[in-house]
């Protein structure tokens, strides 16, 4: 699954809110049979979902978005009708929540081995992005993912009020301290096995100062983006993730004036705008321009 900067939740047993979701300009949309369907009602949510990503399929491809379904988790029960009912041609990744171990992850990309076969899907079409809501998780995190390559990146359940604030007891600021060894953890957990982590909802829609200083220090540690609840938050989120232009500029003229000079043997190590340029700067510009295309840079 490629990189994306905002997800979009979207419930699941709400075919009208699914279907604006798909047009509401975010880069990846979690149509949702977890948290946002009522326990009798998964079933009809499961056929709706299956609708939605059927339409998504048919989109053109320049303005379809990721198309992901959050799953209900392993431990549930429910996790196996799930899958049965949405993997089909278009969907891109599922969220797997509450992944707590290595068994979570391999029994889900078994499940899945068995359903592409089954519809005519290549193997490993689907990926797997587990989402760490529990100490446990957040604990176990570089294991799980990498229990199975179909891992496309990583989500951390930071919600105020939500499961991973639960489980640790903490309470929450904005600032960030309660839950920053956790966000920090999966964030480095995430890195060494070489996927990237999106971070999690920020549930206050009526606090968008908050929302976008929230996401600023996200960004900071080193999150690409994160799951968003509601098509408002996109831009925000989008803006405050992004490489800024003057960034992308100070980058490029990195990669240029380093890569002149190297070709000509006479030094490894340079001056830009005042700052030095050895191999390790330059790895880090062209990283910067990598991220800097997801925002049109």
């Amino acid at each position: 699954m490629k990189p994306v900067r905002t997800a979009l939740f979207a419930p699941g047993s709400k075919a009208r809110v699914m279907q604006k979701a798909l047009e509401s300009g975010a880069q990846a949309v979690i149509l949702d049979l977890e948290d946002s369907v009522p326990v009798a009602a998964k079933a009809e949510a499961r056929a709706l979902v299956a609708r939605a990503v059927d339409d998504a399929a048919a989109l053109p491809p320049d303005s379809r978005p990721v198309i992901t379904v959050r799953t209900n988790g392993a431990a549930t029960g429910l996790l196996a009708d799930d899958l049965a009912a949405v993997v089909r041609p278009g969907l891109d990744a599922i969220f797997l929540p509450k992944a707590e171990s290595v068994e979570d992850m391999t029994g889900t990309a078994s499940l899945l081995d068995r359903l592409e076969a089954a519809k005519g899907l290549a193997a490993g079409a689907v990926g797997i992005i587990p989402m760490f809501e529990s100490a446990l998780g957040v604990l176990r995190c570089y294991e799980i993912v990498r229990a199975t390559a179909r891992v496309a990146a990583t989500c951390i359940g930071s919600a105020r009020d939500g499961d991973l604030q639960t489980d640790l007891g903490c309470g929450w600021s904005i600032e960030g301290t309660e839950i920053f060894y956790a966000r920090s953890k999966v964030l480095l957990d995430s890195c060494a096995a070489g996927v990237y982590a999106l971070d999690g909802v920020f549930s206050d829609l009526g606090d968008e100062a908050g929302f976008i200083r929230d996401c600023a220090l996200s960004a900071r540690l080193g999150y690409i983006g994160r799951t968003v609840i509601h098509p408002k938050q996109i831009a925000p989120a989008r803006a405050a993730y992004a490489v800024s232009e003057a960034d992308a500029a100070y980058y490029r003229r990195v990669v240029s004036e380093f890569e002149a000079v190297e070709k000509t043997g006479a030094s490894a190590a340079i001056i830009v705008d005042g700052k030095l340029v050895d191999y390790a700067m330059y790895q880090r510009a062209k990283r910067v321009l990598e991220w800097a295309r997801l925002d049109g840079r």
